[in-house]
C-alpha cells in the first residue's frame, strides 16, 4: 500500500536538485534547493530562505563535512530564523550521479532510501486535521490574473516584490509560497498592493 506524502510544518532545504527529487517522493511541502555553496553568494536565495522560513526551516544536508559547513554557514546568514536540523544517516557508499566519491565515503541525501527519509521527516508532519487549506487554487490564480493573461508575469513580479521574495520564481512556486505562508486576507491585501504598483 502506497503511503501518502507528508505535509510538513516547515519547508525543507536541501543541497542539490537530485536531493530535491528524492525528498519530493516522500513530502508534498515546499523544497528549497541551495545548489551547493553558491547559495552563500546569492542574495535571491538567502531572501527566499528568509521569506519561506518565517516559522522555521528543516535543513537536510549530506552527512559529510560539506553538509556540516553548510549548516553552520546558513545559521549565520539567516540570523534568527529557526533551523531544524534533520540528519540523514552516514551510510558508507558512493552516489551514482556524483563525479567522484565523497572524501568521507558516505551516501548523500539523494541516495538515502525513501523509507528512511519518511521516518526522519515524520515528526515534523502536520496532523491531517490541522493542515492549512490551500486557498489559492489554479482556478483562483487564473481569476486573479496571476496566470493566463498578458499581464500575469508582471503582476506576479509585483506580488513577489510586495512579499519580499525573488521575482523570478515560477507561478507554481509562488502559489506554494502563498498557501504555505499567508492567510487569505494577507494574500488579498498583498495582491491589491501589487496590482496598484503594477498600474504605475
Amino acid at each position: 500500500m502506497q503511503r501518502s506524502k507528508l505535509k510538513l510544518s516547515y519547508p525543507v532545504v536541501v543541497e542539490g536538485k537530485y536531493d530535491k527529487i528524492r525528498v519530493a517522493n516522500v513530502v508534498s511541502s515546499p523544497i528549497i534547493v541551495l545548489n551547493g555553496f553558491s547559495a552563500f553568494n546569492s542574495a535571491e536565495t538567502i531572501s527566499l530562505l528568509k521569506a519561506s522560513g518565517k516559522e522555521g526551516l528543516i535543513l537536510l544536508t549530506d552527512p559529510d563535512n560539506a553538509g556540516t559547513f553548510i549548516r553552520g554557514k546558513l545559521k549565520t546568514l539567516l540570523g534568527n530564523i529557526k533551523i531544524i536540523n534533520v540528519y540523514a544517516p552516514a551510510v558508507v557508499g558512493s552516489d551514482s550521479r556524483r563525479n567522484h566519491v565523497c572524501k568521507e565515503g558516505v551516501l548523500g541525501v539523494e541516495s538515502t532510501d525513501e523509507d528512511t527519509l519518511y521516518d526522519l521527516l515524520l515528526p515534523y508532519s502536520l496532523p491531517e486535521n490541522n493542515e492549512k487549506a490551500a486557498f489559492l487554487t489554479p482556478a483562483r490564480a487564473y481569476a486573479d490574473k496571476l496566470t493566463g493573461s498578458a499581464g500575469s508575469a508582471a503582476l506576479r513580479a509585483s506580488l513577489c516584490a510586495v512579499l519580499g521574495i525573488p521575482k523570478n520564481v515560477s507561478a507554481k512556486a509562488l502559489m506554494e509560497y502563498i498557501n504555505e505562508n499567508l492567510t487569505e486576507p494577507e494574500y488579498i491585501s498583498a495582491l491589491e498592493n501589487a496590482a496598484g504598483e503594477n498600474d504605475l
